[in-house]
């Protein structure tokens, strides 16, 4: 998986679906489709992300950043608001997503489904998610039709009609998206159980989605004490990518978003810190659905936030030498010639306002069991920090993440979730056009502190997948149990756990 660091989720299997649709620009550590050491090295270098972006603020505080793209005559629209479910209220997880939803309920002038009959009408496409630090709303439509997505979408800024008659349905759906995205999913199921093992004081412990207990209690007042707190213009960024100038985009803000009052700041809530870690923690899942054992490992490490200058992109280039594709480290020690792993991926997603992680994951080969497998890449991750990465893997890895965000660019809706999540956490756009650059200033050096100073399994928590006992022990009585040599893992992207759409 590649760390492009304001980026859009792709899928790397079903072990540990969280809460998915994320703003991230991942892609599998894919060994077979990996591109070969020649095609690695000629990547071609960029200087920036989204060089012609404009970023301007309106009077009432709202920030707007334009991507003009003249590929085609469409435009993707999207509204990021700082606040996630780690800004909720004690006793209220899951308010965040479940006010995502019933923003679609409708306003006085535009009722329940007016606005999504609109988009479908004209053929639009649009859709919301929900993650720890930002809630987003976004519609991809033709640009004739921006000035009217945009008066929609200013309208329920501010004008959001909710009752507890359309509140009620509307808490039943999410607790049955919860019934089925989570607890009919052991990968997901075990996610929770490690987030909640991992983070023993800090927000991002809970689940975006809510727990159930507390999903049940939600209500019309819980929803719209949140809407009117942080759904506010100076809390708010409009990204317009497509077939646009930014003197159109900002006429059309004016007309609309601009005649939003202006309201007192929606600062964070102060988030409680988190602790040193006690030591190493170790969870079990064990699930009749689970088909062979898998597990997971979080270390904490800084975000692009919260790290010191250098440390984000460090960890970016660590992840991938150590985890992403054939010529990673633990493809080459744990997988390749009957290794005792199937599969072995590492995981880091800079994006969160607060400290972030690193995430390893990796299936055992038949006949060895996770605690032997767990050791493997302990070793495996020592073994780096001890002797450091050869010059050959620092080029290669800095190569791979910086044609990520080439690559990001040949789309009009990743480029902008990109923007929009960078500065939904506190970054500046000038901080994603300035990636690449930084990406390739990383040293050997760089990459080999990083993870003496994050990497220490004392501090780890690992999550153990397993299937039920006694499916387990039928499992091992079965013959050709052996999974593929390049099987990935039934999950999730890790790094797309912590968001709900």
């Amino acid at each position: 998986m590649k760390h492009f660091p304001f980026k859009v989720p792709t899928l790397v299997g079903a072990f540990m679906v969280s809460l998915i649709l994320s703003p991230a620009l991942d892609r599998a550590p894919a060994y077979a489709e990996d591109a070969t050491p020649d095609e690695v090295q000629s990547t071609p270098q960029i200087a920036r992300i989204a060089p012609n972006a404009e970023h301007f603020t309106l009077k009432n505080g709202m920030d707007v950043v334009v991507i003009p793209d003249k590929r085609a005559p469409v435009v993707t629209h999207m509204v990021w608001y700082r606040v996630g479910s780690a800004d909720e209220r004690p006793g209220q997880s899951g308010n965040a997503h479940f006010l995502e939803h019933l923003m679609f309920k409708g306003t006085k002038k535009h009722p329940g489904g007016e606005f999504s009959t609109y988009v479908s009408k004209i053929g639009g496409e649009e859709n919301a998610f929900t993650s720890n630090d930002y809630t987003a709303y976004y519609q991809r439509v033709s640009k004739d039709h921006l000035k009217d997505v945009m008066e929609f979408e200013a309208d329920r800024m501010s004008n959001l009609v909710l009752t507890d008659e359309v509140v009620a349905p509307e808490r039943d759906v999410i607790l049955e998206e919860r019934r089925m995205r989570v607890d009919n999913d052991p990968g997901a199921l075990m996610n929770e159980a490690l987030n909640r093992i991992f983070y023993l004081n800090h927000p991002y412990g809970r689940p975006t989605i809510g727990w159930e207990n507390e999903i049940k209690a939600l209500n019309a007042k819980t929803a719209l004490d949140f809407y009117h707190e942080f759904y506010t213009p100076s809390n708010a960024i409009l990204v317009v990518a497509g077939d646009v100038t930014p003197e159109g985009v900002k006429d059309l803000a004016e007309e609309t978003y601009g005649q939003i009052k202006s309201k007192p700041d929606s600062a964070r809530p102060a988030r409680p810190a988190e602790p040193p870690s006690p030591g190493p923690r170790t969870i079990t899942v064990r699930d009749e659905k689970v088909r062979e054992p898998n597990l997971m490992q979080f270390y904490a490490v800084p975000s692009a936030v919260t790290g010191k200058p250098g440390e984000a992109e460090a960890l970016s280039v660590l992840a991938d030498i150590l985890g992403t594709g054939a010529t990673s480290r633990f493809y080459n020690e744990l997988v390749r010639d009957n290794g005792p792993a199937t599969y072995a991926g590492a995981y880091y997603s800079p994006t969160a306002v607060d400290d972030s992680r690193l995430i390893v994951v990796g299936i055992p080969r038949d006949g060895v069991d996770l605690e032997t497998l767990q050791a493997d890449m302990e070793a495996s991750i020592r073994k780096l920090a001890d002797e450091g990465v050869s010059q050959e893997e620092l080029t290669r890895a800095k190569n791979s993440v910086v044609a990520d965000a080439v690559y990001s660019q040949d789309s009009q809706q990743s480029l902008a979730r990109i923007v929009g999540s960078a500065l939904a956490v506190g970054r500046t756009l000038e901080d994603v056009q300035t990636w690449p650059a930084r990406i390739q200033k990383v040293t050997a050096k760089d990459v080999q502190e990083v993870a003496q100073r994050y990497l220490d399994p004392e501090k780890a928590a690992t999550g153990y997948l397993k299937p039920a006992l006694d499916q387990q022990a039928d499992m091992s009585e079965a013959p050709g149990n052996t999974p593929a040599a390049s099987h990935e893992p039934e999950t999730a992207d890790p790094a797309a756990a912590m968001e709900q759409n």
